[in-house]
């Protein structure tokens, strides 16, 4: 047996109201839950991209958190890049790195209001959809 695929991934933000509007204004991800001062949770494709703040889940009954910028790729298309990269720049945000893979696909790397490192990436770079 082996894992169907990745269910849910998390970042830890200190501000969630922050993150919110990041994820939903920038990104478009809509909001499925949230706790005021401890998560908001968010539908991304077929899984839950999780936002936390790490003071509130590590006296959870199963202790989880993290301090310092975490990293997340969401899955594009490769036609959507060059859209991406036009509406990261309408909302102010920086584009930190571009890179076009050797094996083929393309990244953009930027960073949320927490510094969390997030890249948009075609499925390509992992050999994925070619």
């Amino acid at each position: 047996m082996i894992p169907d695929g990745v269910l849910e991934t998390s970042i830890y933000v200190d501000d969630l109201a922050a993150a919110e509007r990041f994820y939903t204004e920038v990104l478009g991800l809509p909001v499925i839950g949230r706790e005021a001062g401890r998560h908001v949770f968010f539908r991304c494709g077929a899984g839950v991209f999780l936002v936390f703040n790490p003071s509130a889940t590590t006296n959870w009954p199963a202790p989880h958190g993290a301090r310092g910028p975490g990293h997340v790729a969401f899955a594009v298309r490769d036609d959507e890049i060059p859209r991406w990269r036009q509406r990261l720049a309408e909302a102010g945000v920086a584009v930190e790195h571009e890179l076009e893979w050797p094996q083929g696909g393309y990244s953009l790397y930027f960073r949320d209001p927490a510094g969390n490192s997030l890249e948009l990436a075609t499925p390509r770079i992992w050999g994925i959809g070619r």
